[in-house]
């Protein structure tokens, strides 16, 4: 794929009540072109009806959710812009080639396109098979493919990593390294953290259709880690390190604790002494996902 000028996906003041539930609210993000976001929360954290939002499949209350200054009613020609996977629908007896083709003619797109995008995907040794023969992963695969058929300058994929097994999970990651690095904009949900890590550059983390935390996947690998403090006085302790490092607090089996976003326990220890906090267990973390994923949970908590 050649290298495009495309603009930024953006969510402002993004809402959705579904009769007395928020699914979603003031909820705001950018998806920068050449880069993969990705939209991480628990289940029922509002990320599918984020992105249905987004492709006009369901109606906002409020907020909008735009490819540059456009909405997705007003692109020109949104299939050839917009590639989509919010779920995988399928006639069971067609075969991989002819759910494709099916697809194709409303794209304007040639046999031998299709073609090529099963060879992409890695289906051309499957492509005659019939679709309810195929894998979770390889109708994964396929769903991607009919996303690509209009070679779209926007890829957006609901829970692309479910399904695929490590191999697929290692293609997932090249193809979508290798479409956003043409200048595209590629938007995934996962929920799937240790696969997400490893597909990602930005992570938007929700919960309950709020934003509770933007994490730039270049900067949490050059950040080093976190440290993990147990104190007796947990308000003193985040008073002490206010001006040193964030604190969040945090609970596991063995009670409440701080992380800082600091590897410094020299530093983390003596304002700490100096404000008679008792500490209990000063332990450097290596940071990852996972780990600033919960922390962002048990924050909002």
């Amino acid at each position: 794929m050649s290298a495009v000028d495309v603009e930024p996906i953006l969510i402002d003041g993004l809402s959705k009540q579904f009769d007395d539930r928020w699914a979603v609210r003031d909820l705001s993000f950018t998806a920068r072109p050449g880069r993969v976001t990705g939209l991480l929360g628990p289940t029922g954290a509002g990320k599918t009806t984020t992105l249905r939002m987004l492709v006009g499949l369901t109606r906002p209350a409020s907020g909008t959710a735009t490819f540059g200054d456009y909405a997705y009613a007003s692109l020109r020609h949104p299939q050839r812009r917009v590639g989509t996977v919010l779920g995988r629908n399928f006639h069971p007896r067609h075969s991989g080639r002819d759910h494709l083709r099916v697809a194709a003619a409303t794209a304007g797109v040639s046999d031998e396109q299709v073609d090529d995008l099963l060879y992409l995907v890695g289906l051309a040794d499957a492509a005659a098979r019939p679709a309810e023969t195929y894998s979770l992963g390889m109708q994964q695969r396929l769903a991607i493919a009919g996303a690509l058929l209009g070679e779209p300058d926007y890829l957006i994929l609901d829970e692309p990593a479910i399904g695929l097994d490590p191999e697929g999970i290692r293609w997932l990651r090249g193809f979508l390294r290798s479409f956003a690095a043409t200048g595209r904009v590629v938007l995934i949900s996962s929920h799937l953290l240790k696969d997400a890590q490893q597909i990602v550059d930005d992570v938007v983390v929700i919960r309950d259709g709020r934003l509770l935390d933007t994490i730039d996947m270049a900067e949490l690998a050059a950040g080093g880690g976190t440290t993990r403090v147990r104190v007796d006085d947990l308000s003193a302790a985040r008073t002490a390190l206010a001006d040193l490092a964030e604190t969040i607090v945090c609970g596991d089996e063995e009670g409440r604790f701080l992380r800082v976003r600091s590897q410094d326990v020299n530093e983390i220890g003596f304002r700490l002494y100096r404000s008679d906090v008792i500490v209990y267990e000063l332990v450097r973390e290596e940071l990852d996902l996972e780990q600033l994923f919960f922390s962002a949970l048990e924050g909002a908590a």
